[in-house]
C-alpha cells in the first residue's frame, strides 16, 4: 500500500472544468507557475535529499504562496531572500578555503577557486540588496515635461520675400521721404479710379518708381489721368 502511494505521489491530478475538453485542462494545468516550480523542486530534493514529495500536495502549498504574494504578504519571499543570503555566503566561505589549500601548489585551481567564490560573494551581495529594496522602497522624483500634441511653430519676426536684387523688408517700411506706404504693383489700374490726387502723386514720384524693378506702380494712373 505505501508502495503504491510512492508510485502515484509523482502523478498531478489535472481537474477538467465545465465546458472543457481534456486538452485544453492539460495544457492550462502545465502552464501553470506553480506545476512547472513543483516539477522543479520534486526533482531537485529528490535528488539532493532523497525525498518523495506529493505532485499535488507540492503544487497546492506553491499556489497558496504565490496567491499570497499577489495580496502582499511579503513575509515568505522576504525569509527565502534571508536564507538564500545564508547559503550563498556558505558557498562563499567554502570556495574561499579550497582557494586558500591550492595556493603555492596548484595555482590555477586556486585562481578558480577564488573566482567562484567572489561570484558567491557578489549573488550574496545583490540578495542582500534585493531584500532591502523591499523592505525599503526607493523614493522616485519624477520632473514634469511639458509635451505638446502635435508641431507648434513660432515666428519671432515677419519678413516679406523680394524679387532677385532686391533686400527683404517688413510690412511696416515706408517708402520715400513723405512716409506714404507703398501700393501693390498686382492691383489692376483700373481699381483706383478717375482719382486726380492719386493721379497727382503718380506724376510727382513716377521717375522714382520708375527706376525700381517691379514696382512701377504710378506709371498707369499718371498715364491714365493725362
Amino acid at each position: 500500500m505505501a508502495k503504491a502511494q510512492q508510485q502515484n505521489s509523482g502523478r498531478l491530478t489535472v481537474q477538467v472544468g465545465k465546458g472543457e475538453s481534456d486538452a485544453e485542462a492539460l495544457a492550462r494545468t502545465v502552464l501553470r507557475p506553480a506545476v512547472n516550480a513543483a516539477v522543479t523542486v520534486r526533482s531537485f530534493n529528490s535528488l539532493v535529499a532523497g525525498m518523495d514529495l506529493d505532485m499535488n500536495a507540492l503544487v497546492a502549498e506553491l499556489a497558496a504562496q504565490c496567491e499570497a504574494a499577489s495580496d502582499g504578504n511579503l513575509q515568505r519571499p522576504e525569509a527565502m531572500l534571508m536564507a538564500q543570503a545564508h547559503t550563498l555566503d556558505a558557498i562563499f566561505n567554502s570556495l574561499a578555503m579550497r582557494s586558500y589549500r591550492n595556493i603555492g601548489e596548484y595555482t590555477e585551481a586556486a585562481d578558480r577557486y577564488m573566482r567562484l567564490a567572489l561570484k558567491a560573494q557578489g549573488q550574496c551581495r545583490a540578495t542582500l540588496e534585493t531584500l532591502a529594496a523591499i523592505k525599503n522602497p526607493p523614493m522616485v522624483i519624477a520632473r514634469q515635461a511639458n509635451v505638446t500634441s502635435g508641431p507648434q511653430q513660432v515666428n519671432n519676426s515677419l519678413t516679406v520675400g523680394s524679387r532677385a536684387g532686391e533686400s527683404e523688408s517688413t510690412p511696416t517700411e515706408l517708402s520715400g521721404g513723405n512716409r506714404e506706404l507703398r501700393q501693390d504693383a498686382r492691383a489692376p489700374a483700373a481699381a483706383f479710379g478717375n482719382d486726380s490726387t492719386l493721379a497727382a502723386v503718380g506724376e510727382v514720384h513716377r521717375a522714382e518708381d520708375v527706376r525700381r524693378q517691379g514696382e512701377i506702380v504710378a506709371e498707369p494712373l499718371a498715364r491714365r489721368a493725362s
